[in-house]
């Protein structure tokens, strides 16, 4: 098979032969549970982090990985992930008014306001009913609205009956998990499609049926052209830091395999562009065994674009 991304080069500091892709992505971490100093070394350039310390994170430095973040969770009084050991006080912000005004205590403008001016380049809403309380037709609205406003797209955890259907009706960018719940129909399907809704993979993350039922819904969204993003969740568990094989191999199971594999790997979203930067490298030739993709694609490392010397 061909890769059309890749490209043979030679790394120049130590004349090594490989492959060159765009700059690989996590798109959904929580960098306060982690330590991010290996995930260069273990291919990863760029993160997006989905709920975590607005303050802490504008605080950041430059550097690799490059950061996008959300900001806190915005989410309802005793919603989730109000109260969980993992998600401190700073990293959850209880929206319990629809209003639009700034500054409005509790409010819906008022909170992503706090996440934008804070650097936030999606905002990420919790409609987890499995869990407790989630925000109101209402203010669901009015967090969409206010994000648009300030050029931000939505990302929510959306699990329990209707929450994904609800997301799409409201206008949400991106899940942050595919729907593992339960079946999503192909109404639903199609809606999400014909919206151009994100679905970040985090296939990784379950067992048993759950696994099962991600990779099946993942696959069917995936097969009707859905726009499927890399995503690990890292942080929840014992996940490896840097590209996870088993997630590559998930999503492949689900049918992204190949270019679209690769390309769930690179996407730069929430960036409009890639890190030019810098490149990721993997040894050797690309595979010409499909099957063979997600494994040589965790062996990447992330070098110096100027590092690399094109082959013909």
């Amino acid at each position: 098979m061909t890769l059309s991304a890749a490209r043979s080069v030679r790394r120049a500091l130590t004349t090594e032969a490989g492959t060159a892709l765009p700059a690989f992505v996590d798109h959904h971490v929580h960098l306060h549970l982690i330590d991010p100093t290996a995930l260069a070394a273990r291919g990863i350039a760029g993160v997006v982090d989905l709920g975590g310390d607005p303050v802490t994170l504008a605080r950041r430095a430059a550097g690799l990985p490059r950061i996008a973040y959300a900001g806190a969770f915005l989410t309802a009084p005793g919603g989730y992930p109000q109260g969980r050991s993992w998600a401190p006080d700073a990293t959850v912000r209880i929206v319990t008014d629809a209003s639009r005004h700034p500054g409005v205590d509790g409010g819906a403008q008022t909170a992503v306001d706090a996440q934008a001016d804070a650097g936030a380049s999606v905002i990420k809403v919790a409609l987890h009913a499995d869990a407790g309380p989630v925000v109101s037709d209402e203010v669901l609205a009015s967090i969409v609205a206010a994000a648009g406003d300030r050029g931000l797209p939505v990302v929510a955890h959306a699990q329990g009956s209707g929450q994904v259907e609800r997301a799409i009706a409201f206008g949400v960018a991106a899940l942050a998990h595919t729907p593992f719940d339960a079946p999503v129909s192909r109404r639903t399907l199609s809606r999400a499609v014909a919206a151009g809704q994100l679905w970040i993979s985090t296939l990784d993350i379950h067992r048993g049926a759950a696994r099962a039922q991600a990779i099946a819904n993942l696959r069917a969204f995936a097969a009707r052209g859905g726009r499927v993003l890399y995503g690990t969740d890292l942080g929840n568990g014992p996940l490896p830091v840097g590209v996870n094989r088993r997630e590559l191999r998930a999503l492949h199971d689900a049918g992204v395999r190949g270019d679209a594999l690769v390309a769930a790997l690179t996407d730069p979203w929430p960036h409009v562009g890639p890190n030019s930067a810098v490149s990721t490298f993997v040894p050797g030739p690309a595979p010409t065994d499909p099957d063979d993709v997600p494994t040589w694609l965790s062996r990447g490392t992330v070098v110096a674009t100027e590092e690399l010397t094109h082959v013909d």
